[in-house]
């Protein structure tokens, strides 16, 4: 579609008191295109997809149209309109709504679970480009396992807490390997080999794992010798681990041990031997305490493999450097490069 915009008169070359008049023609832009206006208000709507996005979250984690106002300084009805929106546009519910309670969809678990990485994740990048050269601040997601965290990290915390005031943590336990991303974790504290190729690892410390029982059991049954006495005593075994390796010459002797108990958790079977039920093996970070304070004694420590395993703290690449991310890591070699549990 064509229309003039502008006509201009001009005087004539041949004879300056006639004015020639030209039509200058634009082509139209389009605004009256109702297939162009679609298009713009689609887009229109796609640019505001953060703030919907954002409250339907918050109301999600506060279970309250009224809370998740308040904390967004917006009106109940506003934040109710936002998320109708959503829906809207997404052509399906995300909230089933009652007088009493709010819950969500199969639709809207997934894409809560989504959005609120989303969301982190532009609140982290923005705060990246704000505060690289400030002061670390911000919450700071750790994931650890049992062991090392309650017997290590949780006695540093008040430490590298009161050395950065203005850094929130919110420490997370697991025995397995977790999703990083899907979790929003900045750091996890993983032992053994790292073989995720999207992850990066830094590498802090080491332990080593030690055979040990408690005074009163060694007392009842004798102290063994040798790996073979193994077989006349009660042994605690932390699953999936049953064989205990052995100096052989010029070859490792894996011993297959019959336990009495196993256990999946490192802290029962510590607490089974610091009860004197039998003799176990377990990191140096967990017994390392205990044994300093005479609770348990170090056994067959002349013949017993104790294969270091290496600790890394594992995050997403970029973002170690966050300033909350980079202090940290150095706090993690700073308090535990030494393996202080062994001295």
């Amino acid at each position: 579609m064509f229309c003039p915009l502008l006509v201009l008169a001009v005087p004539s070359l041949a004879s300056p008191s006639l004015f020639r008049c030209f039509a200058i023609v634009f082509q139209s832009s389009g605004r009256d295109n109702p297939s162009h206006r679609n298009e713009i208000d689609e887009f229109s709507e796609r640019m505001d997809a953060p703030g919907d996005m954002r409250a339907f979250v918050r109301v999600v984690e506060q279970q309250s149209f009224s809370a998740a106002a308040a904390s967004l300084g917006l009106t109940p009805s506003a934040v109710s309109r936002l998320v109708s929106k959503l829906e809207d546009r997404l052509g399906l519910r995300l909230l089933h709504r009652t007088t009493r309670r709010l819950t969500l969809t199969s639709e809207g678990e997934v894409y809560f679970a989504r959005a609120r990485s989303i969301l982190a994740d532009i609140d982290d990048v923005e705060m990246e480009v704000r505060k690289l050269r400030g002061a670390p601040r911000g919450r700071l997601s750790i994931n650890t396992s049992n062991a090392f965290g309650m017997h290590q990290l949780v006695p540093a915390l008040p430490d590298f807490l009161q050395r950065y005031s203005e850094i929130e943590v919110e420490l997370s336990f697991a025995d397995r390997t977790m999703d990083l991303i899907a979790e929003h974790a900045d750091v996890a504290i993983r032992a053994g080999q790292i073989n995720e190729l999207s992850l990066r690892a830094h590498k802090f410390a080491e332990f080593e794992r030690i055979i040990c029982a408690a005074p009163t059991y060694l007392e009842r049954h004798g102290v063994p010798r040798k790996p073979a006495d193994l077989t006349e005593h009660v042994c605690i075994v932390a699953i999936p681990s049953s064989r205990w390796p052995f100096h052989a010459r010029e070859a490792t002797d894996l011993l297959k041990i019959l336990p009495r108990v196993t256990s999946d958790n490192g802290e029962a079977a510590l607490q089974l031997a610091l009860d004197g039920v039998g003799i176990v093996r377990l990191a140096d970070v967990i017994v390392g305490e205990a044994i300093r304070r005479g609770r348990l004694v170090p056994l067959l420590t002349d013949v017993h493999k104790r294969e270091p395993v290496p600790l890394s703290a594992v995050y997403v690449p970029g973002r170690h450097r966050l300033p909350k991310v980079r202090v940290f890591l150095d706090f993690l070699v700073e308090r535990f490069g030494s393996a202080p549990w062994r001295q």
